[in-house]
């Protein structure tokens, strides 16, 4: 007998569960293509292994780049779009506060991607220039800011507690350092965040229409 699965709802009404889940689902039909992306997460954890509090802030803006270009990359694999180096601008532009946020608290950062992270996938899917993408971020924001931040802020809950769940099972069972237990575990679920991310943009231009 086949599996029966709920059927997804369309985005305008997606719920956040239904995001999560359906970034789930879309990571595992594209995991060899989106896991790479993680390593962006493990370099950090390496550079700023025993580092003072504002030198990791430093390494961090230092991976701006590569954060911005795991962003489009994972835009174009889930809308099988084309690179646009706008995307890559205003991935730039919307990462450069996020160090200075995270210091301050974890949800002033996940806040300010959901405000304005959304342009990445717009410049990407709807062809926009960098200040066009970045205002079409903030309108699609708007169109209905409260699904935008709780959605980013349930996939860094996901991550995070997932995180620490498969960070006890590799170090209990498989005989890992902590260290290495951490980055493993950064490889396979940072990449999820980036999905969501993307979901949430088809979520929002949908309510805006």
């Amino acid at each position: 007998m086949a599996e029966l699965r709920p059927v997804a709802l369309p985005p305008s009404e997606r719920t956040i569960g239904q995001v999560v889940a359906e970034s789930i689902r879309i990571y595992g039909e594209h995991f060899w293509q989106l896991l790479p992306l993680g390593l962006v997460v493990v370099g950090v954890d390496a550079a700023t292994l025993h580092r003072s509090l504002g030198v990791q802030t430093l390494i961090l803006w230092s991976f701006a780049p590569l954060f911005a270009g795991a962003y489009v990359r994972a835009t174009t694999v889930v809308r099988n779009e084309p690179w646009r180096w706008a995307a890559f601008w205003a991935g730039l532009m919307v990462f450069l506060p996020f160090p200075v946020l995270l210091r301050l608290y974890i949800l002033p950062g996940l806040a300010w991607f959901g405000l304005l992270g959304l342009a990445v996938p717009a410049a990407v899917a709807e062809g926009l220039g960098v200040r066009d993408a970045l205002r079409r971020g903030w309108q699609l924001a708007r169109a209905d800011s409260v699904h935008a931040v709780a959605g980013l802020v349930t996939l860094g809950l996901v991550y995070f507690v997932s995180r620490y769940a498969l960070l006890v099972l590799i170090h209990g069972f498989g005989g890992q350092g902590q260290t290495g237990a951490a980055m493993i575990a950064d490889l396979v679920l940072a990449p999820l965040v980036f999905v969501g991310a993307v979901l949430l943009y088809e979520d929002q231009a949908a309510r805006v229409e």
